[in-house]
């Protein structure tokens, strides 16, 4: 009788996508509704298809199902993707598994080496080069609209220019050694120490531990110059470097 090799029907590998993270300061009534509308127009290609969660640490007046249920479907109805919540009570919680939702934890887990804020202002960190590392990545081609490039351990160096349309994702730092088009996201895990750093400034959008500025905010003086991306007071700041 002839052996028969077995094959396994599925097989479960992890994947890594970005969520945006949808945190209410307030109420979601009609004011809220218009400040997304602007944002939503402002910046129509970045939410495109982006899987959204919705944070409700400071969120007031969605203690009740229809309330939650509402706001749920004003996203949806915006097409937003919303698939999550996160920082809810037990309550809020329960009501949004009744929705479909599923519960996450805070995506905003300080590093280890957290630097100590207040006080004196402390300095700007001085630029350095990309040092590779074993968990590094190093991609010596140009990235392309519509590519996304992940260095899942450590930092991501790009020896190239980047695209419009492009994203880059890191763990650690971004290098990039060329025009730095797209969106770049660098301490993905919650690094607060990460940076990003190019030669040439024409983004879409950066990002650093879930903190972010868009092309909107990024004015001329810092515009097609050699700039580095830091967090500092729990801000995004770039500056040119010398």
């Amino acid at each position: 009788m002839e052996s028969v090799t077995a094959i396994r029907p599925f097989q479960i590998r992890g994947r890594f996508f970005t969520a945006i993270a949808l945190r209410l300061t307030g109420e979601a009534d009609e004011s809220f509704y218009e400040a997304l509308d602007r944002q939503l127009r402002q910046m129509p290609h970045f939410f495109a298809n982006a899987p959204f969660v919705i944070d409700l640490e400071r969120a007031e007046g969605l203690d009740h199902a229809p309330e939650l249920n509402r706001l749920i479907g004003e996203l949806r109805s915006r097409k937003l993707s919303v698939f999550a919540v996160q920082n809810g009570d037990q309550v809020q919680t329960n009501f949004a598994l009744e929705a479909g939702l599923i519960s996450l934890p805070d995506g905003r887990d300080a590093p280890l080496e957290k630097v100590e804020r207040g006080g004196a202002r402390a300095a700007a960190p001085e630029p350095a080069p990309a040092v590779l590392t074993p968990s590094s990545r190093l991609i010596t081609d140009p990235v392309r609209s519509g590519q996304k490039i992940f260095a899942d351990r450590g930092d991501l160096v790009i020896v190239a220019s980047v695209s419009a349309g492009a994203e880059l994702v890191a763990v650690g730092n971004i290098h990039v050694y060329g025009t730095l088009r797209g969106r770049a996201l660098a301490g993905v895990n919650g690094d607060e120490t990460a940076r990003i750093f190019c030669q040439s400034l024409d983004a879409e959008l950066l990002a650093i531990a879930g903190l972010y500025r868009t092309s909107e905010d990024l004015g001329p003086e810092i515009r097609k110059k050699r700039v580095q991306a830091f967090l500092q007071d729990e801000k995004l700041c770039v500056e040119t470097l010398k």
